[in-house]
Parts: C-alpha cells; sequence; structure tokens
C-alpha cells in the first residue's frame, strides 16, 4: 500500500513539472517569436527602397529689385521738401522731393521774355517784307507805264511829231522806273534776311524757353516707376547738384529677383542633357527654384531661372544666374540673404536608406543589414546624393534589404537581433 501512494506521488510531481516546462516554454515562445535568444538586442531596421528621386542643389543667393532706379537730382539746387515716407511704396510719376523752383521759375519767365521780343521782331520783318513785295509791284506797274512812253516816242520822233526832249525825257522816267524796281527788290531781300534773323532769334529764345521749362521741371524730384522708395540719402536743406548722386533708389520689388552663381560643372552638366537651345530654355521655364530664407523657412511661392550671364567668371570658375519670385505684399526686400533649392536632375531607380543607417569608418561607409534569420551583416557600401533625411546608395546593397537605422552602435557581425520597423520612417510615411 504504501509503495502504491509512493508512486502516484512521483507521477503527480512528473506531471507538474511537465506542465510547468510547457508554460514556461510556450511564455518564451511568445518573448522571441522569432528564434532570437531572449538577450538578443533589439534594433530598429528600414527597408531598402528603389525608386526615382529629384536631386537637388543648393546656391547661396542675395535678392536684389526687378528695376532699381536711382532718383538723382538734374539741376542745382537746394532741396525744398520731401515728399514721401522712407520704406513706403510709391507709385509712378509720386512726388519724391521738390528742389527750390524759384530760380528756375525767374530763369523760365525771362526766356519767355526774350521770345516775346523775338516773336514780335519776327513779326514786324514779315510786316516789312510785305511792305517791301508791294512796292516792288508798284515800282514795276510804274516802270511798264514808263517803258511803254518810251516805245510810243520813239516812231514819233522819226515823224517829227514831237520833240527831241519829250522823247528823252521818256527815256529818262523809263531808267528811272527801271531804278525803283531794283531798289524795291533790294528792299524785299532785305526784309527777307531780317526774317530770317529774326526767326533764328525766336528759335533760339523758344529753345531757352523748353531748356527754363525742363529746369523748372527738374526741380520736382519724381519716382519713375512702381515700387519701394529707399532711405532719403539728402536731407531737406541740402545742395545737390547732377555731380552729388542719388537722393534715393526706388526698387521694383514684385517680382523679386534672385542672383546665385552656379559652378561651371553645374552649368554644363544642365546643358548636355538638352539637344538644342530651344529645350534648354523649355527645360529652364519649368525648373521651380524653391527659396530658403535667412531664419531657415522656405518662402511659400516657387520661383523659375530668369537668366545666365553672358559669361563664366574667370577668377571663380562659376557662372550668375538670375531667379525671379513673386512677392506679393513685399516681405521679401533687395539685399537680402537666401538659398536657392531646385532639382536638376533626377536619379532613375535610386537605392534609399535613412541617412542615419549609414555610418563612416576612416573614410569608408558601411551599414548594418539584417537577413532572413536576423543576423547582422556588416557591408560596405557607396553612398551617393543625399535627399533630406534619405542617403542614395549607389553600391552595395539590393531592393528590399533591411538596414538597421537605430541601434546601430549596439550590433556586430554575425549577432542575432530582434528587429522592428524603424519608428522615423513609419511617421514619415
Amino acid at each position: 500500500m504504501t509503495t502504491l501512494l509512493k508512486h502516484r506521488f512521483v507521477v503527480r510531481a512528473t506531471l507538474c513539472l511537465t506542465a510547468t516546462a510547457l508554460l514556461l516554454a510556450a511564455g518564451c515562445s511568445k518573448a522571441t517569436p522569432t528564434g532570437a535568444p531572449a538577450n538578443s538586442p533589439g534594433v530598429e531596421v528600414a527597408q531598402v527602397e528603389q525608386k526615382d528621386v529629384p536631386i537637388y542643389s543648393e546656391w547661396i543667393g542675395t535678392l536684389d529689385g526687378m528695376v532699381n532706379a536711382d532718383i538723382k537730382a538734374q539741376v542745382s539746387g537746394y532741396l525744398l521738401k520731401q515728399d514721401y515716407t522712407e520704406g513706403s511704396p510709391v507709385k509712378k510719376d509720386q512726388l519724391l522731393f521738390e528742389i527750390d523752383p524759384r530760380p528756375f521759375q525767374a530763369a523760365l519767365d525771362q526766356a519767355l521774355g526774350q521770345l516775346a521780343q523775338a516773336n514780335g521782331q519776327l513779326a514786324q520783318a514779315k510786316a516789312q517784307l510785305q511792305q517791301s513785295e508791294a512796292q516792288v509791284a508798284l515800282a514795276q506797274a510804274n516802270q511798264v507805264r514808263a517803258q511803254l512812253d518810251e516805245d510810243r516816242y520813239a516812231p514819233l520822233m522819226k515823224q517829227q511829231a514831237i520833240t527831241q526832249q519829250d522823247l528823252d525825257n521818256a527815256v529818262q522816267n523809263n531808267l528811272a522806273a527801271k531804278a525803283q524796281v531794283q531798289a524795291a527788290k533790294a528792299g524785299v531781300e532785305t526784309a527777307r534776311a531780317q526774317i530770317q534773323a529774326a526767326s533764328a532769334a525766336a528759335q533760339t529764345a523758344q529753345a531757352a524757353v523748353e531748356t527754363a521749362r525742363l529746369n523748372l521741371g527738374f526741380t520736382r524730384l519724381t519716382s519713375p516707376i512702381d515700387g519701394v522708395a529707399g532711405v532719403a540719402r539728402q536731407q531737406v536743406g541740402a545742395l545737390v547738384s547732377p555731380n552729388s548722386g542719388p537722393v534715393t533708389t526706388v526698387s521694383t520689388v514684385d517680382p523679386i529677383k534672385v542672383y546665385f552663381t552656379a559652378s561651371e560643372s553645374e552649368y554644363l552638366d544642365f546643358h548636355r542633357r538638352f539637344p538644342s537651345e530651344a529645350t534648354v530654355e523649355a527645360a529652364r521655364r519649368q525648373l521651380q527654384l524653391d527659396l530658403i530664407l535667412a531664419d531657415g523657412t522656405t518662402y511659400p511661392h516657387a520661383g523659375r531661372v530668369y537668366f545666365a550671364d553672358r559669361q563664366v567668371n574667370q577668377n571663380t570658375g562659376a557662372i550668375q544666374i538670375a531667379a525671379v519670385f513673386p512677392n506679393p505684399g513685399n516681405l521679401l526686400r533687395p539685399g537680402g540673404y537666401a538659398k536657392i533649392r531646385g532639382s536638376i536632375r533626377t536619379m532613375m531607380g535610386a537605392l534609399l536608406v535613412p541617412q542615419r543607417a549609414v555610418t563612416e569608418l576612416q573614410g569608408s561607409y558601411q551599414v548594418a543589414v539584417v537577413d532572413a534569420e536576423n543576423k547582422i551583416d556588416i557591408r560596405t557600401v557607396k553612398p551617393g546624393d543625399r535627399v533630406g533625411a534619405i542617403w542614395i546608395i549607389e553600391e552595395g546593397l539590393k531592393p528590399g534589404e533591411r538596414v538597421v537605422a537605430e541601434g546601430v552602435q549596439k550590433v556586430r557581425p554575425g549577432m542575432q537581433v530582434n528587429p522592428r520597423p524603424f519608428a522615423a520612417e513609419m511617421k514619415g510615411r
């Protein structure tokens, strides 16, 4: 009986140990479903993706007005008034400064007086010409009558019908009439010469009036364009002249230009991808540019290439490019600093991994690849361009492979790991 009880106790104990072992085994199975040891380090992995990726370049740029108009004095005088608010928008032909107009008004009045005098002399000369022409007509009529008398008296003298004295008187009267005609014609020429002189004087006086009127107009310094007016460089009361430099500058800022320099190799690489100048220009028009402001924010309006300079700078090996950006509200101002970013080409079928998955060691680059058995393979790769937080890998990886993006410092070749999806990658998607 005692032996039977002992046997039952042993059987029950064995069953309990077996059940406990099964429960422990089940718990361990849930903790490491991949078959990895319980002490395997946890890492975050990202899958190598393959897709077409636009490659961006960045350049340092400087903002400038589309048109920058220097407002300069065209005459010498004292600034009488400033008629605008510095830094404010102004319209075309809006008054900005006034130079004391009184000396120029006096010069205009004097020129107008001289012009009136010259016009009076011209009118007098024209009247004299008319009078001289009338005298010519009268003298010619008298000469015709005298000629008729001479022609009639000559045959009568042959017939002894008149005396010789009568014929001589007729001849003398005809000669006198001819002399009067010549004198009257000379008077006409004199009158015409006087008209020419008076006309020249009137033209000179008219030119003086126009010059005086123009100078009087120059006392009003107006804006030649719509834009934003800058700081006044001369104050009221200052003596200004054509040689004293601009008194202010007005810039058109909507749209606004951004100048930046691209390397000669970038310029050549862009142009060589197109067969003709027409296709290059079409590509330029389609190229959208981003503007990164000084505070690191991206300007909300895209820009475009405006032109490329005619030459490459021999000292720097770079070419100047101008881009144009819309500027509603005049937020951007000339002289500001910015970075230009644009996609100048697309890499087809690029392999992409998170930048933090790549480590540099003595000039070489490595990634930790997780194989199908969750073991680590340290592999040397050749990285390419960076696109934000993503790195393009040119050699060393295949599409679909998994690389360690978080926890790279904990892994060693051949180590078995407990992988889970890369959190940053999942958020980015």
